[in-house]
């Protein structure tokens, strides 16, 4: 470890000319995370011989990294704790890698941060209690991994919220009724999980929500009247749960949905039968390298 921290301190000293005037927190954060998830085996890996704002996927403005985008780019190992030296981070879309172990806790020190994507990785452990401190996040995607605990009810602090995408893990426990706060969100994505317990009557304060996929759970109880509020949405997904009663269903506008599943054969009440493949859902939906604009 010594030999370790000597050597990066050399190379962050080594680097200082290059570093586009970027502190020297930023840059050690830069560096421990190219060596903490394997940089030298990056299908682009950073050359770091040339001006940080040349790097693949680093972008600097003023002084300051606001954006890593590294998708898909062979990254393994961890995410490092010195993360959160990276205090004017917009945008950090690690997904579609090989990184493993935990998130770290430092991440919610990431103040500014409107996008966060780390799908399709293989990281364990839960999520930090203190997330809610990233109320300007915008998206946050992290479905496909090995994440484990209870959704945390801090997550209804962070406001701005549009796309929340935890689907494919392994998490526990009730969806939290603060999520009902998440005025802003138009993407709710919690499939294939072990969540219990029953849908929040608040989801019905999310007028603007457009997609909701609880499939695949152990959610039970009634499904809420408070469903039938939600105007604009258009996928509607609860299929293999264990939901005692549907009859609430009767109150949606059929018309307006693109796709909606439910176990059919507990109700007589007639939808279209639109099916949609798991792989779009969970897998494929958000494959993208680089966050819309509007996000």
């Amino acid at each position: 470890m010594k030999n370790l921290l000597c050597y990066l301190t050399l190379l962050v000293f080594s680097l200082q000319s290059l570093s586009a005037g970027i502190p020297n927190k930023e840059m050690t954060a830069l560096v421990e995370l190219h060596h903490a998830t394997h940089g030298t085996h990056w299908t682009t890996p950073w050359n770091m011989t040339t001006d940080v704002s040349t790097w693949h996927g680093v972008k600097v403005v003023n002084g300051h990294v606001v954006e890593i985008n590294l998708f898909r780019n062979n990254l393994e190992g961890t995410i490092p704790k010195s993360i959160s030296n990276l205090k004017n981070l917009i945008s950090l879309n690690l997904a579609f890698n090989s990184l493993t172990g935990e998130l770290p806790v430092t991440i919610v020190e990431l103040s500014r941060l409107k996008v966060l994507k780390l799908e399709m990785n293989r990281i364990k452990g839960v999520l930090p209690e203190g997330l809610g401190n990233l109320t300007n996040l915008e998206e946050l995607s992290a479905f496909n991994n090995f994440l484990t605990g209870s959704i945390p009810e801090s997550i209804g602090e962070m406001s701005k919220l549009k796309i929340l995408n935890l689907s494919s893990n392994a998490f526990k426990g009730s969806i939290p009724k603060s999520l009902g706060s998440l005025t802003e969100l138009e993407v709710l994505g919690l499939f294939e999980n072990t969540i219990e317990g029953v849908i929040p009557s608040e989801i019905g304060n999310l007028g603007k929500l457009k997609e909701l996929v609880l499939a695949n759970n152990q959610i039970g109880g009634e499904v809420p009247l408070e469903v039938a509020q939600l105007s604009n949405l258009r996928i509607f997904q609860i299929q293999n749960n264990k939901f005692e009663s549907f009859n609430n269903l009767r109150y949606v506008n059929e018309d307006q949905f693109l796709v909606l599943d439910f176990d059919k054969g507990d109700s007589n009440k007639g939808f279209k039968d639109i099916g949609l493949s798991r792989s779009r859902m969970a897998d494929t939906k958000f494959e993208e390298g680089v966050p819309d604009d509007d996000n």
